[in-house]
């Protein structure tokens, strides 16, 4: 944005911000307002804190007077000749006033005024973010220990119906005996649906492991210096599954190539599975009839190397499906990339991009206590902020 440009969007918001002003010594004040100063109940309708300051201190070149205890700025603004004051502190962003109730329609006006600011300008909002992306200087949200909750959860549902199919079998072969029912009856277990119940459960948990995968992939690839712009970051995020394995694994490695394969195989034949509606592209679902009943037409010996092929019930290898699932966390972890877990899932931290660029994670990397010291560090930095003890 040249110099014209953010002149002409600067003039553009001044009208439609008027008659709001900057506070000066003409401005009518109590002595003690900026101590004694009261919410506005319009207050809560202003936009978000950080268009207010971006408008009001960057833009139009209001007063921020700077932080103090549990407030991140404060800026007074004059409106029709009296003093009011725009402040984010620790419970949010509000309009303070002199007297609440005689000045709330005042206040109301002061947010209209101030929300059609905002809205003229988004285009310098915009050219805020552009730079901020160019110059790498954002952080990327760290959502992996709820994705991973998300599978724990699902899987110990699974587990759940499990022992209640234990239960009800062994009940219902207990009566059977006790009863002397026919044999056919004996084999009617009334643990069926609940098997049907258990195999969704597994299917949506390994559909949540792979969701966590997308997203602690990216992280683990900052970590490890894979990629460290905004660019490359959203390129990643938008790559195929494959891509994001890559960025943070090492396919030179025998051990890796091998979980890469057998995870890769897992992941197709559950998207394949699910977004045909279980016709499965290599015809799992399908079966012919013959003298020895109906056959399935993808033969076992067809199968090759698909372990967790996919049936027409909604079926696969649970267990076997879950036991990759556990080496794949316990592969993650090891080695050099031990350090990471400490930072993307035994924390709730961003990863930060300018860390990324600067040798900051790289260090970290080296050891477990250097990572931790960083952990450390940040969460203490990120709780005094959220705290606002400056």
């Amino acid at each position: 944005m040249n110099p014209e440009e953010f002149e002409l969007l600067r003039q553009t918001a001044l009208r439609a911000i008027a008659p709001i002003r900057p506070a000066d010594s003409n401005t009518k004040a109590d002595k003690h307002f900026l101590l004694n100063g009261k919410k506005t109940e319009a207050g809560r309708q202003l936009p978000p804190y950080y268009l207010v300051y971006f408008l009001l201190v960057d833009l139009l070149g209001f007063k921020n007077l700077g932080r103090f205890e549990k407030v991140d700025w404060s800026v007074p603004i004059d409106f029709n000749g009296k003093a009011y004051i725009v402040e984010h502190g620790k419970f949010g962003l509000n309009l303070f006033a002199h007297d609440p109730e005689k000045e709330e329609e005042a206040a109301k006006n002061i947010v209209v005024h101030i929300n059609k600011a905002v809205k003229s300008a988004r285009r310098y909002f915009d050219f805020l973010a552009l730079q901020a992306v160019e110059n790498s200087k954002i952080n990327v949200v760290n959502n992996s220990i709820n994705l991973r909750e998300r599978y724990e959860f699902l899987r110990g549902q699974y587990c759940a119906i499990l022992d209640e199919i234990k239960l009800l079998d062994e009940a219902h072969t207990f009566d059977s005996k006790q009863r002397k029912l026919p044999f056919g009856m004996y084999l009617f277990y009334p643990s069926h649906n609940k098997r049907e119940e258990a195999n969704w459960m597994a299917i949506s948990a390994i559909e949540a492991f792979f969701s966590w995968t997308e997203h602690v992939l990216i992280h683990v690839a900052i970590l490890g210096g894979a990629v460290n712009s905004a660019r490359e970051v959203s390129d990643l995020a938008a790559d195929d599954w494959p891509k994001k394995f890559q960025a943070a694994f090492n396919l030179k490695n025998k051990t890796e190539k091998v979980l890469f394969d057998r995870t890769l195989s897992l992941r197709q034949n559950l998207r394949n599975f699910i977004a045909h509606g279980a016709f499965g592209k290599q015809g799992e679902a399908f079966s012919f009839h013959s003298t020895a009943g109906a056959v399935p037409v993808l033969l076992p010996h067809k199968r090759g190397s698909k372990k967790f092929s996919l049936s027409e019930q909604l079926d696969f290898d649970t267990e076997a499906a879950f036991d990759l699932v556990e080496e794949f966390t316990n592969i993650l972890w090891a080695g050099d990339r031990a350090p990471a877990r400490l930072y993307v899932q035994e924390s709730r931290l961003p990863t930060i991009l300018t860390f990324a660029a600067d040798g900051t994670y790289r260090a970290a990397m080296v050891s477990l206590k250097s990572m931790k010291e960083l952990v450390d560090l940040l969460t203490y930095q990120i709780d005094q902020a959220t705290n606002m003890d400056w």
